[in-house]
């Protein structure tokens, strides 16, 4: 297995791809934070005096106090774990289309100790781009942010290791949903169509259409935003058990928009996110496992 393992490193650092997205990545969650923030630095023009005036009083703070900086930091880093879903895509499709598969399936013990080894792999690249999605994150909203919207210490290092936990979660759901496609383009735009439009349209309808406020939480994108989002959201007491009170003070649409804002609408808890989302990236990692045992390799 260590040799395999050595063998995707070696595999994924030849190809350009990796630094391809990672400079992306890092670049596209800069300017988010770096307009998110801009946007949020003002909270009273942003949500609305009234809204605004009504959740600082629900959570005992004043409105220039609040931690405005969670949304454009949980905005920002979910924005850039989205090209660590990218890069997992790449991790099996990639040979099959370069027909390198067959030399890595032939001298390995099995095709299950192939798979194996890219999940390995895929968890240490996932926590790189979840590094980079968080720095890059961070930067911005230090420089747009007033001092008194940026996180506390803590607040920051829980977003942060959830930004980790979304870039290593992303890259492995990556990773099975290129097993199961064996294909780059048909994954990728898939992935670009699904998670950026149609999810987000389908969680927007079901809410103003219906008032279903849980759609978001469940579908593959809401729950991987949910995990960092959600950080955000309870800050603000738009989600968490351990904020009950301030959730029966705050009206619903306001909750929902709350969890809008960070990133996350629909979603529960991070941990709750992360489960979910961990059980999608485990059923296409299934799947992708029992379409490759006996796919051919010429």
């Amino acid at each position: 297995m260590g040799n395999l393992i050595k063998a995707e490193f070696r595999k994924t650092l030849s190809l350009g791809l990796w630094w391809g997205l990672a400079i992306p990545a890092f670049v596209t969650a800069l300017v988010f934070a770096l307009s998110w923030g801009a946007s949020v630095n003002d909270f009273n023009d942003f949500l609305g005096s009234s809204d605004a005036q009504e959740l600082a009083m629900v959570l005992g703070i004043e409105v220039d106090k609040m931690p405005v900086g969670l949304l454009s930091l949980g905005r920002a880093i979910n924005i850039g774990v989205f090209f660590a879903v990218l890069f997992g895509v790449t991790a099996l499709a990639n040979e099959y289309a370069r027909k390198t598969i067959s030399t890595t399936f032939l001298t390995a013990p099995n095709r299950a100790s192939v798979l194996s080894a890219k999940m390995v792999t895929y968890i240490v690249w996932g926590l790189v781009y979840g590094l980079i999605a968080v720095i890059a994150a961070s930067i911005g909203t230090v420089i747009t942010v007033d001092s008194d919207g940026l996180p506390s210490a803590g607040q920051w290092f829980g977003i942060a290791g959830a930004g980790l936990l979304a870039g290593v979660l992303g890259s492995l759901f990556g990773v099975g949903l290129g097993a199961v496609w064996n294909s780059i383009a048909g994954p990728t735009v898939f992935l670009c169509v699904w998670m950026l439009l149609i999810e987000n349209i389908l969680v927007l309808v079901a809410f103003f259409s219906a008032e279903v406020t849980w759609l978001g939480g469940v579908l593959p994108n809401g729950a991987l935003n949910g995990v960092v989002g959600s950080i955000g959201a309870e800050a603000f007491g738009a989600i968490g058990s351990s904020m009950a009170e301030q959730l029966d003070q705050i009206d619903e649409a306001l909750r929902w928009g709350m969890q809008f804002f960070a990133g996350a609408p629909g979603a529960f808890s991070w941990w709750a996110s992360a489960l979910i989302f961990f059980a999608w990236t485990m059923l296409f990692f299934g799947i992708g496992w029992a379409a490759n045992q006996n796919r051919d390799i010429t």
